[in-house]
């Protein structure tokens, strides 16, 4: 039986873009004798050039790339696939881009899934929300985002697996940032100012290119409205109280000069927030969505030591799902929640998912 061949149009080469490109080329042998699938690439851009693979030229994506990419439409790309007659289509959003989701809707309703690393579509305006989902419906297509909380973690799958099966999910809480819990897990383990710490975080790139987004705690929200939107709630942004590490004189107001000078101004708050809590208990920054009061929190909290979120380490995510079936004891995923090669890996997984599922739409039809 022939291979069946997927072609993945990849939106984005940044690190996570590119890391997916070379892993799916490393694997492609192995992909081919385990699973049967061909996965290629025919088209891959970037915010504003495409390239288009020509005949006889396979996986030299980069050079390719620099030599060939021409500025495009998604008009341009619905009608190159179209007259490749090409099937089995995927579109991989490895953006941050806000624009591209005004094109899912466009490329569902011309044979497209969709993979996305990409959390703008899950955090805007339920309204999206709702229509993308009905249209996902109508021409039965997939819509994959596993990395959209806790990068490679299967956090987004087993929240929906539970939900799905009938389960009742009281509480989800957790660290759902690498670079906060970098911070945090230091901070309680060692006497070094905050502001040390924070600098070592940027310095190792763990926080955005400004780190005052990850202080501001916007990250943490879109993650948790993510999930409480997985399990069907009808929330937005809004609905999330975010309670932020920045300071009044130290926030997104202030000139980035301005805060890079002031970042001792962090130093006294945290160390009195530290030295005050109860004894063997470490500060965590987590969100929180309880659904029998039907409150979206995230926040600065104290646990102790021995618990799971005490017991953190490095820049690992920790998720804990309260149900009503294990009662107090949650289930707890627990591992590396950012970083290029664990995100791409878990936008491949998302890719092989529905590749599996074209194979057995296509043996029903046979």
């Amino acid at each position: 039986m022939s291979a069946l061949r997927v072609n993945i149009i990849l939106f984005g080469i940044g690190n996570v873009g590119s890391t997916l490109v070379n892993q799916v080329i490393e694997s492609q042998k192995f992909f081919l004798e385990k699973k049967n699938i061909d996965l290629r690439f025919p088209i891959i851009t970037n915010s504003s050039l495409a390239f288009f693979e020509k005949a006889g030229v396979k996986n030299q994506w980069e050079a390719n790339f620099a030599q060939s990419a021409i500025p495009f439409r998604i008009e341009d790309i619905i009608d190159y696939v179209k007259e490749q007659q090409l099937e089995n289509l995927i579109a991989v959003d490895a953006t941050a881009s806000e624009e591209i989701i005004k094109n899912y809707i466009p490329l569902i309703q011309n044979g497209f899934d969709i993979v996305a690393a990409n959390k703008k579509a899950n955090t805007i305006h339920f309204d999206f929300y709702k229509e993308l989902r009905r249209n996902l419906k109508k021409y039965d297509k997939s819509f994959l985002y596993e990395t959209n909380v806790g990068a490679g973690l299967p956090v987004v799958q087993t929240i929906n697996d539970l939900h799905f099966s009938g389960e009742k999910i009281t509480k989800i809480r957790g660290v759902f940032s690498g670079s906060l819990s970098y911070i945090f897990n230091r901070f309680s383990s060692e006497e070094t100012p905050f502001s040390k710490i924070l600098l070592d975080a940027e310095k190792n790139g763990y926080t955005e290119p400004d780190s005052r987004e990850d202080l501001s705690g916007n990250d943490v929200a879109r993650k948790l409205l993510i999930l409480a939107r997985e399990i069907e709630h009808s929330v937005d942004f809004s609905d999330v109280k975010v309670s932020s590490l920045l300071l009044p004189n130290l926030n997104t107001t202030h000139s980035k000069a301005e805060y890079a000078s002031n970042k001792h101004l962090f130093d006294k708050p945290f160390q009195v927030a530290k030295i005050t809590q109860a004894e063997d208990h470490v500060l965590r920054y987590v969100g929180e969505f309880d659904i029998n009061n039907k409150s979206l929190e995230v926040k600065l909290i104290s646990v102790p030591k021995s618990s799971p979120l005490g017991q953190l380490k490095g820049a690992d995510n920790l998720i804990e799902i309260y149900t009503k079936s294990y009662g107090e004891i949650p289930i707890v995923i627990q591992g590396a929640g950012a970083g290029k090669e664990v995100t791409a890996r878990g936008v491949l997984t998302d890719i092989l998912k529905i590749a599996e599922k074209i194979k057995v739409k296509e043996a029903i039809w046979l």
